[in-house]
């Protein structure tokens, strides 16, 4: 969870025009680059964070449908879909060590419900975009434990990293299963934190 204006502006915000130059021609670069964490997200040079266009590429974690503690939740509205992604490197080292190495990056793609549509006659499905956050365990933010938050908007332009103080910052640091993440609605990775005692008790 991409709308930037063209595909070509997307890769080249993920990847950036020297990568692109490597792969092109290379399925050995092309696989190379699919392994290297830091091919999953960069930075402008003012420090925004770039839309992560390839993020629905990556591992599916879980859905969540109506859950109304996100900043962007509205329990007096519709309930919406929350899917959320990781990627690939950062859920291999954590199927090794239940842990979350540097360079983390978590997408929580947050999505319309509708009824309404096609032949179905009951319960709901998924539709368009409502909002994107991003979580990232990166070196860079010292404060609070390495762990940094983004919100984009429908325009995906470079989003600005959260203040401190946040509410995002003291809801993950109170009720995060593992480190500043919800592990607990992430029914695959519940066993693997179990496994290595990286499981919080009541997160």
């Amino acid at each position: 969870m991409s709308r930037l204006s063209t595909r070509a502006d997307g890769i080249a915000a993920v990847f950036g025009a020297a990568m692109i130059a490597a792969v092109v021609g290379s399925p050995a670069a092309s696989q190379e680059a699919a392994r290297n964490p830091a091919a999953d997200y960069r930075f402008t040079a003012d420090h925004r964070l770039e839309f992560p266009a390839d993020y629905r590429e990556w591992i599916f974690l879980s859905a969540g449908h109506g859950m109304t503690y996100g900043p962007s939740a509205n329990p007096h509205g519709p309930p919406l879909f929350e899917n959320v992604f990781v990627n690939p490197s950062a859920h291999r080292e954590f199927l090794k060590t239940g842990r979350w190495p540097d360079r983390s990056i978590f997408v929580l793609e947050i999505r319309n419900a509708v009824t309404e549509g096609s032949i179905n006659q009951g319960g709901q499905f998924q539709k368009g975009v409502v909002s994107v956050e991003v979580e990232i365990k990166d070196p860079r933010f010292s404060d609070p434990d390495g762990w940094g938050f983004f919100e984009f908007d429908t325009d995906r332009k470079p989003a600005q990293r959260a203040a401190k103080g946040a509410s995002c910052y003291t809801c993950h640091s109170a009720h995060g299963a593992v480190e500043q993440t919800f592990v607990q609605f992430y029914p695959t990775l519940i066993p693997v934190a179990e496994k290595y005692g990286t499981l919080k008790k009541q997160p």
